[in-house]
């Protein structure tokens, strides 16, 4: 059987490596990418054959930039994962945490446990990427750095773990979703859709949109806006629907749906991680 070859932003280490091992198992190969957009063209060119990509974080808030990929990239949303984000600080072996003068990470990561930081009186870096940070302070040899990741980039870059749960809210977590390119096949259980609606910029266009899912007694887990950067004041709205379109309530609603909107695309329906809702 070949190897799943599956696509994330990041360095090995980061969380969404992480992610990929709790979600598709260790016999993945995760393939790392610079950007959401390298991650979304491996997958469409076939250089991989899933992606693994954030669309939200439970104290951050959405991740814009994946949402406007998927609404231009035509690939299909197949599945989800919440996956739970505890920030380590690490540095290389043999140093006591009273030897660190300055940490470097990703400016959320960084933001997510200021309070622990300012603690320690450390100067800060701002790193592109929490694991990224990890792997500068591993090939540089950097005494008296340190790194704020996770603790599967200790693992990858031999650190040494000097605290852990150092983010100020304990509980963190990361919403991501498989991408690839073509359709799943109907999977048990619990379903949930992911729609992205283009609306009109006119008085209550969206109050009419979101009615016809109201008035059919059907659960929005998500909705977010983004401008759909071809019309001025044009926005297109992702939701996350309770159910699936062959159900006859989704089906009904997504019927009565065309008549307020300029666009719908479908963007996936897979089982709903419950860990994702509370």
């Amino acid at each position: 059987m070949a190897t799943l070859t599956v696509a994330f932003q990041g360095e090995q280490g980061a969380y969404g490596w992480e992610a990929i091992r709790a979600y598709f198992g260790t016999g993945s190969e995760p393939l790392p990418c610079r950007t959401f957009r390298d991650t979304f063209d491996a997958v469409q060119s076939g250089k991989a054959d899933r992606g693994l990509v954030p669309v939200e974080n439970s104290q951050a808030g959405s991740i814009n930039e994946v949402y406007d990929l998927l609404g231009t990239s035509g690939l299909i949303v197949a599945g989800e994962r919440c996956h739970r984000v505890d920030l380590c600080l690490m540095a290389l072996p043999g140093q006591p945490l009273e030897a660190i003068r300055k940490v470097i990470s990703h400016p959320v990561a960084l933001a997510q446990c200021d309070p622990y930081l300012r603690s320690l009186g450390v100067e800060i870096e701002v790193g592109y990427d929490t694991a990224g940070s990890a792997k500068q302070v591993q090939e540089g040899r950097l005494m008296g750095v340190g790194a704020v990741a996770g603790r599967g980039a200790a693992e990858v870059y031999g650190l040494t773990v000097l605290a852990e749960r150092i983010q100020t809210v304990k509980e963190n977590f990361t919403r991501f979703i498989e991408i690839r390119r073509a359709p799943v096949e109907i999977q048990a259980g619990p379903q949930k859709t992911m729609l992205c609606v283009t609306l009109a910029h006119k008085a209550g266009s969206l109050h009419r949109a979101l009615g016809v899912f109201a008035e059919r007694g059907i659960n929005l887990l998500t909705l977010e806006s983004r401008p759909s950067r071809e019309r001025p004041w044009e926005y297109r709205f992702y939701l996350d629907v309770d159910g699936a379109p062959w159900e006859s309530a989704v089906g009904e609603a997504l019927v009565a749906l065309q008549g307020e909107a300029v666009r719908i695309q479908i963007l996936g329906t897979f089982p709903r991680d419950l860990g994702c809702e509370g």
